[in-house]
């Protein structure tokens, strides 16, 4: 197999070795903190958004479009994580797909969302890096709102809203964005169904191989419930296997479960993926309406859980998803300092700079 050679993020793959390095935490729960109206979300620039006469439609929620409308706010979260000591800080562009942008009538904006939003990480990055901690941008590839395998009408098993090529293009504007803006990663994240990331990894390898550049890709998948499954069906096993090709620099789980649920899921994971570096950033917790960051775990439970998984040998990568906040990232770093990388049994998918 030929050996492909990092352009960008070459100092990843040494620092997986040596040390576990820290994620940063939910972009949502903090974004949720500054309480935003609709008039925020839009801006002045698109303050007459979608405001014809029968066909108004809301914004509030479309966290990305806050790039472009209160590119303060990103930052400052960014900023805060940083600060907090996080290594690896994720883009503001989850859903900032022209498939995502269309239930909100911007998939037009979707290449400017990226390109943004990878320069607002760069920049945060870039003022908290030294040369003993340097800090990298993951560009953040979300799951889409639609799914490739899944029919959304129970009455019709075959039917489908989204296909393959749809995807691909889709993603493909985004990798080109995330890295123009100065992705120094892509992150493919949140997966429930393995054919939309494979949209995603096909689009990003096709990407490479026109532009010459190859950047380290993470592969994070969600496991959905106790079944062990992601939603589109799939074992940890048999997602793994169906997604190694793109010889990833880490593959992981995220999202849906807590740490607690999430670790016999994240062990079979470590197992059956020997020469692969292991992420792992779980929710807060479960759901609970009650609580600040409308998760059950504080910083001091979650941080707990993944200092077992870092003592038993399991992780590289450790961060947090919904419901986590600077204080849950601070906390996690602290008690994972020191405690050894999961090692490589063998090196087969990371790829070494010249």
């Amino acid at each position: 197999m030929k050996a492909l050679v990092y352009t960008r993020g070459q100092a990843l793959p040494e620092i997986l070795r040596e040390r576990i390095a820290v994620l940063d935490g939910a972009m949502g729960t903090m974004i949720q903190r500054f309480k935003l109206g609709e008039a925020q979300y839009r801006g002045e620039r698109f303050k007459d958004f979608g405001k014809t006469p029968g066909q108004h439609k809301d914004v509030k929620g479309n966290n990305e479009l806050l790039s472009l409308t209160r590119p303060d706010v990103i930052s400052s979260i960014h900023e805060r994580y940083l600060a907090a000591g996080a290594d690896l800080i994720e883009t503001n562009t989850f859903g900032a797909t022209s498939v995502a942008q269309a239930d909100y009538d911007m998939a037009d904006l979707a290449s400017e969302m990226n390109l943004v939003s990878a320069r607002l990480a760069r920049s945060a990055c870039d003022k908290f890096s030294t040369p003993a901690k340097p800090r990298f941008v993951l560009g953040a590839l979300g799951p889409t709102p639609k799914t490739a395998s899944i029919s959304p009408d129970v009455n019709d098993p075959g039917a489908r809203n989204v296909n393959f090529e749809q995807l691909r293009a889709a993603y493909h504007e985004q990798v080109q964005a995330l890295v123009r803006g100065g992705a120094d990663a892509l992150l493919v994240e949140t997966i429930f169904d393995t054919l939309n990331a494979k949209a995603a990894l096909f689009a990003i390898d096709e990407y490479f191989e026109q532009s010459g550049e190859c950047l380290p890709i993470i592969i994070s998948g969600t496991v959905t419930d106790a079944s062990g499954r992601l939603l589109s069906g799939q074992t940890v096993t048999a997602f793994w296997y169906s997604v190694r090709h793109a010889r990833p620099l880490a593959v992981g789980l995220n999202c849906a479960l807590g740490a607690a649920l999430m670790r016999p899921y994240l062990q079979e994971l470590a197992r059956v993926a020997p020469d692969t570096f292991i992420s792992c950033y779980p929710n807060a917790g479960l759901p609970n309406p009650m609580s600040d960051t409308g998760f059950d775990e504080t910083p001091a439970d979650t941080s707990r859980l993944l200092h077992e998984f870092a003592a038993e040998g399991l992780v590289n990568i450790v961060g947090g998803c919904c419901g986590t906040t600077p204080e849950h990232i601070a906390a996690i770093g602290a008690l994972v300092q020191g405690l050894p990388a999961r090692p490589l049994q063998r090196a087969l998918f990371y790829r070494e700079a010249a």
